[in-house]
């Protein structure tokens, strides 16, 4: 078991992910065990979230937990200037685990560092996500059966998504191939490329998303183009709906293809989309409950059976 703070997907390790997702498959065919009996989990959300708060909050009710916290953080008193560590050392004296999503990389690593209470990385900026990373894994697996020698494209905003570069490291222990699609202005960045050479991961690179490289795929990672992350809202325009997924495009596709994307969608997944049976993003969505239930119980050190 972890029994530790999750900051990174790097920090786990092949049996790590493959426990978790077991353990998730196990909430799947029962998610209301009552494994939190006496504990409280703080959900600190500095940024945003609908589908990550909600599910990290039903997870902790379903495990017979309970749950404080804040969904806005201008109602806190780091409106008043408080610092992260500040609110970071008094949350710790409430609760048993600091579930947190906040606008600055690196923001989850430093309150781990400062406090005894295991911290979950609920998203940090542009930088990590690893609990998305493991229910994306974990819809992966259901739907085709393995994580082992998949071809996997991801379209979008590879330079901001957070999602595309924990599921790049969280897929490098099963010899995956990665096709990457996007604009000049939001291309995978080379830490990211340079992390597939080091692990010999083979990629492609393109700014074309065209049917052909669907048609090679098993799973097509659709991102949304993050407006947040925007300083110039200008360019955010000009590119914003730069790849659109229709129904039509999927018409040669792979029987096994399953279109995922980490949610919100803006317009890049077109609604005729979602009555394929390729469309597997409303299933993503709620496996993430399964796998933040492991997570939970992961970090905390208590067996699942």
């Amino acid at each position: 078991m972890l029994k530790k703070s999750l900051v990174s997907i790097e920090q786990c390790a092949k049996d790590d992910i493959l426990r978790i997702l077991e353990n998730a498959r196990k909430f799947e065919e029962n998610p209301n065990r009552q494994l939190l009996q006496g504990r409280v989990a703080a959900t600190l959300f500095f940024e945003p979230s609908t589908r990550t708060r909600l599910s990290f909050e039903t997870a902790v009710n379903r495990l017979d937990g309970r749950v404080v916290g804040f969904s806005d953080a201008s109602t806190t008193s780091s409106a008043k200037g408080e610092t992260l560590k500040d609110t970071i050392l008094m949350v710790g004296n409430y609760a048993d685990i600091i579930i947190m999503r906040h606008y600055l990389e690196g923001a989850a690593r430093y309150a781990s560092e400062i406090t005894d209470i295991p911290i979950i990385n609920a998203g940090d900026g542009a930088n990590q996500h690893p609990t998305q990373t493991l229910l994306d894994m974990y819809s992966i697996q259901k739907t085709q059966g393995t994580l082992e020698n998949l071809t996997i494209t991801m379209a979008g905003d590879l330079k901001y998504g957070r999602t595309v570069h924990s599921l790049l490291a969280g897929m490098s222990h099963f010899n995956p191939k990665f096709h990457f699609i996007a604009p000049e202005e939001l291309k995978m960045p080379d830490e990211q490329k340079r992390f597939c050479r080091l692990h010999n991961i083979e990629f492609r690179d393109s700014s074309v998303f065209s049917e052909e490289i669907i048609n090679e795929s098993d799973i097509l990672y659709m991102t949304r183009v993050q407006r947040e992350r925007f300083t110039d809202l200008v360019e955010y325009e000009r590119i914003k709906n730069v790849y659109i997924l229709h129904d039509k495009m999927l018409e040669n596709s792979r029987p096994n293809l399953r279109v995922l994307h980490p949610l919100p969608r803006v317009k890049e997944i077109a609604y005729d989309v979602d009555d394929n049976p390729k469309a597997y993003y409303i299933q993503q969505a709620r496996n993430g409950l399964f796998v933040r239930e492991a997570i939970i119980c992961d970090v905390l050190g208590i067996e699942v059976y």
